[in-house]
């Protein structure tokens, strides 16, 4: 069986995109092919790395890619993450047989403290994890009791 191809897009590929990437390609890799991208690439965010190590997945060798590299590429899958993403130019968004959008916060809207920054990036990773669980039920490792110790203590 051919595994479809995903495409997460957000603006700066740095946090939103990575995560949902890291999450498909660790609980789906024998269903997807999973690529991110980003309108202004901006490099992996070290809250991103790090909220997404506390959730079992390593995404540190992941990189910021701009959305230009795959124009001409076909996607099962495009999937938008942010407002900005979905607005971009429609014509240079690459092509997809299911366009998905969901409006996640912006991280670049989060400016406390580094432990608040730690829990809102922590809440962001487990609102991108529980959508797609919710988008992509087909995945048998996408399952929500993978045992992994959630910040809150309760395990997924």
């Amino acid at each position: 069986m051919k595994k479809k191809t995903v495409l997460f897009i957000c603006s700066f590929n740095s946090v939103r995109s990575q995560m949902a990437e890291g999450f498909l390609k660790a609980r789906c890799k024998d269903h997807y092919t999973v690529f991110s991208a980003g309108i202004a690439p901006a490099g992996l965010n070290p809250y991103a790395v790090a909220v997404m190590k506390e959730a079992g997945i390593d995404i540190s060798t992941q990189k910021s890619k701009q959305i230009a590299q795959f124009r001409g590429t076909r996607f099962d899958f495009v999937i938008t993450l942010c407002d900005r993403a979905k607005k971009a130019v429609p014509k240079s968004l690459p092509k997809g047989e299911t366009i998905i959008h969901h409006g996640f916060v912006s991280p670049s809207d989060i400016h406390e403290n580094k432990e608040q920054i730690l829990e809102d990036f922590r809440t962001l990773r487990d609102d991108i994890d529980a959508w797609l669980t919710a988008i992509f039920p087909d995945c048998p490792e996408n399952r929500r009791d993978t045992g992994v110790l959630r910040h809150d203590g309760t395990s997924s």
